[in-house]
């Protein structure tokens, strides 16, 4: 396991480890309509770019592939966190959020926010983070529910 930096370069393989991730969601949790609009924000949302290409982010790789993804943007907040699908539940993610986290208090942060999904919200909330309110949104005309959640990580 390889952990570092996202540079520009990763932009295209990073597209593909959302878009694994997404597609493959139960369909118990997320309709195949809510994972074809979500998933679609990779190619075609300008924010997710800017998560990427301004934001501060790591990667996990296997064997030179990568296989999760984290970013910070704007600076206190997560943007994007994500992992293939054969890859969730080995710890991937936790590893993820704990470099983020330690990063951001390296940077003097005080908290840091995210908006987490259905699926994610469980890790975070494993991770000492604190549901703020449940909310809604609209993806491509489709209705979602996440977390909004927040985290204190100012140690003193």
């Amino acid at each position: 396991m390889n952990l570092r930096q996202i540079t520009i370069k990763d932009q295209l393989e990073l597209k593909k480890v959302y878009f694994d991730s997404i597609q493959s969601l139960d369909e118990k949790i997320y309709s195949k309509e809510q994972k074809r609009a979500w998933s679609s924000q990779a190619w075609n949302n300008p924010n997710f770019d800017k998560s990427l290409i301004k934001g501060k982010g790591w990667l996990i790789s296997k064997q030179g592939i990568i296989i999760a993804f984290a970013t910070r943007y704007p600076t206190d907040r997560i943007a994007l966190f994500y992992c293939k699908a054969k890859f969730q539940r080995k710890g991937y993610g936790s590893k993820l959020l704990n470099k983020l986290e330690d990063e951001a208090n390296k940077e003097g942060l005080e908290y840091l926010y995210t908006e987490a999904s259905l699926i994610s919200y469980e890790l975070f909330l494993k991770n000492e983070w604190k549901i703020i309110r449940k909310e809604k949104v609209i993806i491509n005309n489709i209705f979602f529910e996440r977390y909004k959640m927040t985290k204190i990580i100012k140690i003193n």
